[in-house]
C-alpha cells in the first residue's frame, strides 16, 4: 500500500484520464476508427502508456510497452466477436488516487485505473457495458434457442415415415428455410453496432 501511495504521490503510476469529445482527434485511438464504415468514438480513457478507445463497434487498445518508449502495438475488440463480461466498478476509498473500471472481452481482461474525480463519467461507461453485456446474452439465448428448433424439426423429419423421395425434398425445403431463418435470426439478435446504448448512458 505504501509503495502505490509514494508511486501515485511521485505521478509514477498508470493512472488513466477520460479525454473530452473536443480532444479525441489528438489521440493516437482516433487514427484508428473506422470513420469511413460510420463508427464513432463515445468514451476515451489515456494512460501514460495506454489508451482505451470506446467506440459503437469495437473497443480500440493502443497498447504502450512503457510510459517512455514510443513504441505502440494496435488491439481492436470488435463487441460481435468479443463478448463483454465481468463488469465491474471499484470505487475509491479516502486514501485511493483512483478509481478502476475492470470487464473481459472474450478472453482478454481488462483492469483501468481512473483519476477518482472523473468517477461520475465512469459510471457512464460502467452502465453502457453491463447493458451491452447483458444484450449479448439475451441475445446469445434467442439464436441458440432458434438453432434448437432448428435441430429438433430436422430430427423430427430424419425420424418421420416418409418415402426417399418425398423425405428428399421436405428435407432441403427445410434446409433452404433453415438457413433464411436462421440468417434473418442473426440479423436480429447478432448485434454489431451499440450506438445506441451508449448515446443513452453516456453524459446523461
Amino acid at each position: 500500500m505504501f509503495k502505490k501511495i509514494a508511486s501515485d504521490a511521485l505521478g509514477l503510476s498508470d493512472i488513466g484520464t477520460i479525454i473530452s469529445p473536443a480532444d479525441y482527434d489528438k489521440t493516437d485511438a482516433d487514427d484508428y476508427v473506422m470513420h469511413e464504415d460510420d463508427e464513432k468514438i463515445y468514451f476515451l480513457i489515456k494512460t501514460k502508456a495506454d489508451e482505451y478507445c470506446f467506440t459503437n463497434l469495437a473497443v480500440i487498445h493502443v497498447d504502450g510497452e512503457s510510459a517512455i518508449s514510443s513504441k505502440r502495438t494496435l488491439k481492436r475488440y470488435p463487441y460481435s466477436q468479443h463478448k463483454i463480461s465481468g463488469v465491474v466498478l471499484e470505487t475509491a476509498g479516502k486514501i485511493d488516487m483512483d478509481v478502476e473500471i475492470k470487464f473481459q472481452l472474450g478472453g482478454q481482461k481488462f483492469d483501468i485505473d481512473v483519476r477518482k474525480d472523473q468517477i461520475e463519467q465512469l459510471k457512464d461507461l460502467y452502465k453502457s457495458l453491463l447493458r451491452i453485456s447483458e444484450i449479448t446474452h439475451e441475445n446469445n439465448i434467442y439464436i441458440d434457442m432458434a438453432s434448437q428448433s432448428l435441430d429438433k424439426a430436422v430430427n423430427i423429419l430424419q425420424n418421420s415415415r416418409t418415402d426417399d423421395q418425398k423425405l428428399g425434398d421436405t428435407y432441403r425445403e427445410l434446409t433452404d428455410f433453415g438457413f433464411t431463418w436462421m440468417t434473418s435470426v442473426r440479423e436480429q439478435y447478432h448485434v454489431k453496432d451499440f450506438g445506441e446504448v451508449f448515446e443513452k448512458y453516456i453524459n446523461n
